[in-house]
């Protein structure tokens, strides 16, 4: 018996090995993605890293390949969220962090485990595609408003897919890059097949697009200042620093005013101040002096504080009339601004306790200083309809006041300035980021960046800024073509469904078959 004992152990090795090897490869695979962020930049991993998984999905059951996703999507959160430490680690250790990571490796996973499914269908890479964009769309909504982080498209802005952003947003983005990797990996395992030629039309199609992305001033130009006043690198312990915050930037906008006076800068046009720079009532004196001292409107970042209410918002803070119109935040991050299970909440977040802040209805939409302006707050950079709503109702561009200090000096800043180049190019827009310790930065519409600062560090920044009324194709079918893409992924899933089901019938009814007698 000895023959056959060794023989069951060699295969079981076998097994094993070939379980490590599938798996460490999608593990590169989703470290390869990690690089194709901001501030790395480098946009073509994101193609090997798809290819590799595609290839590694080939020909598996639904539970492997569940678990090839998750390998994947672990390697490339693990990594991307890092910057969660900053914030929460000094305090609460790396939990927060691996919990974050597994939940959002859970949603890859998932997407992964149907693709043996949609793989029975002609042309299955766009199938398998529209899936990983699927769970993208679904992380975005649940749990707690979702999480939209680390979408493909968010990856892409240094590579030539960006351009497909005017057409279709980060969705149709995210869809080229997967399915230009996964149709490579198919077109390597059968390249007689002319079928297989569609694989270049996302690139074919994104370099056709570039030359359309306008960037010229359609209605003038806006000479924009943005203060950054900074803030200490002392992570959850900013929580007690609202009165150096207020501090410096008001610091911040007296030095901006005596360097216009003295001619060292240009006049602006309208000011720009960072989110949360400063704590407010229905008025404030402090805040109202320094807008009288420039002399121009004001777009002031601020945590509101008005009848028992506290929002996260941007005043439009006239010099003559003091503050006026007030957009206020309408995605609150969870854990953080809105708490929405506070059990849990005291394990993972200092601010299980705070009251909820008081979430905006309404798009962001102002007329000042002559120009209609599109406003989204820091994490609202990464929902499509937030800015997408205020392009649609006429923005000539685009103001993004952010509060990054909270996640230190790592990758954090530079991955949300990386979705507002993404939204420029979207919408057709230029996008002031407005940042308390940096990276501020004004965005030209076709994703490029014109001017930035240094991170924690006080500055100042006076650009001319173009004004755009030309409206893309994303800005108007936008939430259109992420929905056709939900409804195509679910058919795929379904024809999938359908056809396994067959062959199974199929193959009980072959089995069932009366040997013929000879």
């Amino acid at each position: 018996m000895v023959g056959p004992v060794v023989g069951a152990g060699r295969g079981r090795r076998e097994r094993v090995a070939r379980w490590v090897g599938w798996h460490a490869l999608v593990a590169v695979a989703g470290g390869a993605l990690f690089f194709a962020f901001p501030p790395h930049g480098l946009w073509w991993t994101a193609i090997p890293a798809f290819a590799a998984l595609w290839t590694a999905l080939r020909g598996v059951r639904a539970r492997r390949a569940f678990g090839l996703g998750l390998t994947f999507g672990l390697a490339f959160f693990l990594p991307h969220l890092l910057w969660l430490n900053d914030f929460l680690g000094r305090e609460y250790g790396v939990g927060p962090w691996l919990l974050l990571c597994a939940v959002m490796g859970l949603y890859s996973a998932a997407a992964c485990a149907f693709v043996p499914l949609v793989s029975r269908l002609p042309a299955a890479p766009v199938w398998g595609a529209l899936l990983f964009v699927l769970q993208e769309t679904l992380r975005g909504l649940a749990p707690f408003n979702g999480f939209p982080w680390g979408r493909v498209a968010f990856g892409q802005v240094d590579g030539p897919f960006l351009a497909l952003a005017a057409l279709g947003g980060a969705p149709l983005v995210s869809v080229a890059v997967v399915v230009t990797g996964f149709g490579l990996a198919s077109l390597a395992t059968a390249p007689r097949r002319l079928g297989h030629a569609w694989v270049v039309v996302p690139l074919v199609a994104a370099l056709a697009t570039a030359p359309l992305v306008g960037t010229a001033a359609q209605e003038g130009e806006r000479k924009i200042a943005v203060i950054q006043g900074n803030a200490p690198d002392i992570g959850l312990g900013l929580l007690y620093a609202r009165d150096t915050l207020r501090a410096n930037h008001l610091g911040a906008a007296a030095e901006l005013a005596d360097r216009v006076r003295s001619g060292e800068l240009p006049e602006p046009d309208l000011v720009v101040w960072p989110e949360s720079s400063v704590s407010v009532g229905a008025d404030d004196p402090g805040v109202d002096l320094a807008v009288r001292e420039l002399g121009v409107p004001n777009l002031v970042g601020a945590v509101r504080r008005v009848d028992g209410k506290q929002q996260n918002a941007i005043v439009d803070w006239d010099p003559v009339d003091g503050p006026g119109e007030v957009y206020a935040k309408q995605e609150l991050v969870p854990f953080a601004e809105h708490i929405p299970v506070r059990d849990l909440a005291r394990i993972i977040t200092p601010f299980a306790d705070t009251p909820d802040m008081d979430a905006g209805g309404e798009p962001g939409l102002f007329d000042v200083a002559g120009t209609r302006i599109g406003l989204g707050i820091c994490y609202e950079l990464a929902y499509d309809y937030v800015l997408r709503e205020s392009a649609a109702l006429g923005a000539q561009l685009i103001v993004a006041p952010t509060n990054n200090a909270w996640y230190g000096p790592g990758e954090m800043t530079y991955q949300q300035l990386g979705m507002a180049r993404l939204r420029a190019v979207e919408h057709g827009r230029a996008v002031v980021v407005a940042a308390i310790s940096g990276v501020s930065a004004v965005v030209r519409p076709d994703g490029t960046v014109a001017e930035s600062t240094g991170m924690f560090t006080e500055d100042l920044m006076v650009a001319d800024v173009p004004l755009r009324s030309s409206v893309t194709v994303a800005t108007r079918i936008g939430g259109v073509l992420g929905g056709l893409f939900t409804i195509a992924a679910l058919g795929a899933i379904a024809a999938g469904a359908w056809l396994s089901r067959r062959e199974r019938k199929a193959a009980v009814e072959r089995v069932d078959e009366p040997v013929p007698t000879p």
